[in-house]
């Protein structure tokens, strides 16, 4: 049996318990930005349950055009009011450069990707930087409730960046 068809199977179990159906608003509205690093419960860590806030994932946690596109929905469309970032230590985006990702990738695929891999060094400066291109979109109305954390893989704590 696959992966996949032992989750199937575990979604059985879950839809015989499912609830009523939630709003599709969140009940904190919440937006958070996170990474799709395995180790990081983003449930389990800020302590929020299901149908409280909206959570998006992608490698490195970073703010791409469609990271935005999500943020003006949430915001615009479902009446989130607050964003909270969150980088992490131990994080796989710092054992590359985006010049040799990009030259693999092309060598291996004959296409050279149009996407930087947005890879850095220092999560609290990747915190700033999404901080800042947050509340430099004008998609994003609500950005005075914007926060950046790094999570530490090793302590499993929050830590605060001070913009």
């Amino acid at each position: 049996m696959s992966v996949i068809d032992a989750l199937v199977r575990s979604n059985e179990v879950y839809a015989k318990q499912h609830g009523d159906m939630l709003p599709p608003r969140p009940a904190k509205r919440l937006a958070v930005l996170t990474c799709m690093d395995a180790r990081l419960d983003v449930y389990r860590l800020l302590g929020l349950a299901e149908g409280d806030a909206h959570v998006l994932r992608n490698a490195g946690a970073t703010v791409t055009d469609d990271v935005i596109r999500s943020l003006a929905v949430s915001q615009r469309l479902l009446d989130t009011n607050e964003i909270l970032a969150i980088s992490h230590t131990d994080c796989g985006m710092r054992t590359f450069s985006d010049e040799e990702f990009r030259s693999d990738l092309e060598r291996q695929t004959g296409h050279r990707p149009p996407w930087p891999s947005e890879e850095f060094r220092d999560p609290e400066a990747d915190v700033r930087a999404s901080i800042a291109r947050i509340k430099d979109s004008p998609f994003v109305p609500h950005t005075e409730g914007v926060r950046g954390f790094v999570f530490d893989v090793g302590t499993g704590r929050l830590r605060e960046v001070t913009v």
